[in-house]
């Protein structure tokens, strides 16, 4: 049975090693590494008289080194040449060559540490004082990105930490009436892409947007100095969009961890004195760390990844901005940029495999928690109305920049109002005329379709064999498989424009000429359709994966034995039984999968180039930029995204229930 699915499992793991493991492993050469262009002299001319013009010709190029004619010196290098030199390497072998010698460029690959050095921007120097040792700036532009990208992650994880321990102990060790009504607002944020609910932000949070000009009209606001809600160079904005956009992913998975807790332990240790704040230091939270640190290092991440956000908040001096600078210009992308992806991939890693091993510690020190279910009080008439007063307030505050997008997209004219003067649905219209958003929408919807089917191919297959035929390879599939949840899209783009560049010459002399163009496939400047099917494809593969799992996990094998008994084949038995009893988690599966494929933004941003390839995301930051209505266009195609992915997310939540929350999980 084992060499049965063996092809499959080799054939799943040949996919992911191609378009998972290949590009994350090809950045790390091109961050370690450099290029030079030698000259070399292979022979000397016959003639003396054309000797001596070569030794010319090499003691000009060096004039420090001593060359004497003569075989045992041959291959020469007789100069070394940077990648943006190489016209002048070629120049230097002609002329060796018009002088009867014979001389070639070679490209030389140098393992170096130089870019990496830059792309931390600074050097650890020794000191005669504590701590003996100082950090020196190198590169201070890159040093202030890499800085200002840690702090930006630092502050996002600590406020949505602030924000959700109180949620998560509430919605786990409390009841109340309306409790799942209210557990499913806290869900709202998920379905707005973080840098299109900038747009809105910016019109209530503004120098001169709605709260200003309210405080301004009371009186209580000087009309020539209006507070900078948003922060000198939008640090602010871009903090409160991306914990208003990802709070729920942590609440989920501190929620759950909450739940796990048996509150006995805490009882015990009140009753022998300790404080609240004691017994949450000591005892509940060492028991949530598992829980809190795989939805922290989910936070920290996409903060640290975040590029959309930033750059509609005109906050441009972070990482993931530096390197979208690098690649918009193939022509321009150098090593410091591989550096600070491959260092994005360290960070990303580390995080991980620290959040792996913390959760893989929870059965040891959650201890038994046979009580829990009875132990959940009531909440009291005043704890319901505090709990209600949060979430709704927190609600209110997280759909603020939704109802920003919603009525800038339906306004007619909006400068200097509270609300806008008046109302059209001429920019609702204008979406599906205008050439770009109308085409985005187009192909948005052929990436995420193409990309959900393959996902149901995919994921179906893994979570199959994970759960029904178990083996080493099996879990090795599940792990990749879930590996792009706390992956940036980031990284995996910048290694889909990168890596497989070498390929299309090779793909080229061995195809037939008919078919070249498939090697076209694999450049993004000519054609990102495919790339970016695959990108969609491996960055929602754990939705579609846990989905179909858990269904699997829900259905006793017994069913599916009972078919084969009766003399049915794999095949039937999966289109008979098994497939009709998920079939709830596969349309719940592919309902979020093709929801966020939709709404992708690193893969979208880095790998559309021309404006006929542009999906949704992309389409929105180019119509952004237009001078006059270009906000109000881009909140259109904003509005339209919105409703698709909070459709998505209510058919998913049907279908799914309790287990949804699982899905953004570590």
């Amino acid at each position: 049975m084992r060499l049965r699915t063996l092809p499959l499992e080799l054939l799943l793991l040949g996919f992911l090693g191609v378009f998972l493991l290949y590009p994350l492993a090809y950045v790390v050469p091109g961050a370690a590494s450099d290029e030079e262009y030698q000259v070399q002299l292979l022979r000397w001319p016959e003639a003396a008289e054309q000797k001596v013009q070569t030794l010319q010709l090499l003691v000009t190029a060096r004039p420090e080194a001593v060359f004497t004619p003569g075989p045992q010196q041959l291959p020469l290098v007789v100069q070394s040449f940077p990648p943006t030199r190489k016209p002048d390497a070629d120049r230097l072998a002609q002329k060796l060559q018009e002088t009867g010698a014979e001389a070639e460029v070679a490209r030389q690959h140098l393992w170096t540490a130089f870019y990496f050095r830059q792309a931390l921007g600074f050097r650890v120097e020794t000191s005669a004082r504590f701590p003996w040792f100082q950090l020196t700036a190198i590169s201070p532009t890159t040093w202030e990105c890499l800085r200002n990208s840690m702090v930006l992650a630092c502050a996002t994880t600590l406020a949505t930490t602030l924000l959700c321990l109180p949620l998560a102990y509430w919605f786990s060790r409390v009841r109340f009436v309306g409790q799942a009504v209210l557990s499913g607002f806290l869900l709202a944020p998920l379905i707005l892409p973080p840098f299109v609910g900038a747009i809105g932000l910016q019109r209530f949070l503004g120098r001169f947007g709605t709260v200003n000009l309210w405080l301004m009209e009371r009186g209580w606001l000087d009309p020539g100095q209006p507070i900078d809600w948003l922060g000198q160079g939008g640090f602010i904005g871009v903090v409160l969009m991306q914990v208003l956009h990802l709070y729920p992913i942590l609440h989920l998975n501190l929620a759950a961890a909450w739940a796990n807790v048996d509150p006995n332990l805490e009882d015990a240790a009140r009753n022998l004195g300790a404080s609240e704040w004691r017994v949450f230091r000591t005892i509940t939270f060492p028991l949530l760390l598992p829980g809190y640190f795989a939805g922290a290092s989910l936070v920290f991440v996409a903060a640290f990844t975040d590029l959309g956000t930033p750059l509609v908040f005109n906050y441009l001096q972070v990482v993931p901005v530096r390197i979208f600078f690098e690649v918009s210009d193939p022509q321009r992308t150098n090593a410091v940029a591989y550096a600070l992806v491959v260092i994005t991939l360290i960070v990303t890693a580390v995080l991980f495999l620290a959040a792996r091993w913390l959760v893989a510690r929870r059965a040891y020190v959650a201890g038994g928690k046979g009580a829990v279910a009875t132990a959940v009080p009531w909440a009291s008439r005043r704890g319901t109305v505090l709990i209600y007063g949060v979430v709704l307030g927190v609600t209110l505050l997280a759909a603020l920049p939704h109802l920003g997008v919603i009525l800038t997209a339906f306004a007619e004219r909006w400068s200097f109002t509270l609300l806008p003067e008046s109302y059209t649905l001429d920019h609702m219209q204008y979406v599906w005329t205008n050439p770009v958003a109308a085409s985005s929408i187009r192909n948005s919807l052929v990436y995420s379709a193409a990309s959900t089917v393959l996902d149901i191919v995919l994921g179906g297959s893994i979570a199959w064999l994970a759960a029904r035929r178990p083996s080493a390879l099996a879990s090795l599939l599940e792990g990749l498989a879930m590996l792009p949840l706390a992956l940036p899209g980031l990284v995996l783009a910048f290694g889909y424009l990168t890596c497989y560049a070498g390929w299309i010459p090779w793909l080229k002399d061995r195809l037939p000429d008919h078919l070249d163009g498939l090697a076209d496939l694999l450049d993004p400047s000519k054609n990102p359709t495919f790339l970016l099917i695959i990108a969609y494809t491996v960055r929602r593969l754990p939705f579609l994966t846990r989905s179909a799992l858990a269904g699997l996990q829900q259905i006793p094998p017994v069913l599916e034995e009972a078919a084969e008994n009766l003399g049915a084949g794999r095949w039937r038995v999966l289109r008979t039984v098994t497939f009709p009893l998920i079939a709830a988690n596969i349309v719940a599966g592919c309902v979020l999968t093709f929801a966020f494929a939709l709404l992708e933004v690193s893969d979208s941003l880095m790998l559309a180039r021309e404006e006929r390839f542009f999906p949704i995301t992309r389409a929105i930051l180019g119509l952004l930029m237009r001078p006059d209505d270009g906000d109000q266009i881009a909140s259109a195609l904003g509005v339209f995204a919105m409703a698709l992915l909070g459709g998505s997310l209510l058919v998913a939540a049907v279908a799914l229930g309790r287990r949804m929350g699982e899905l953004f999980r570590v």
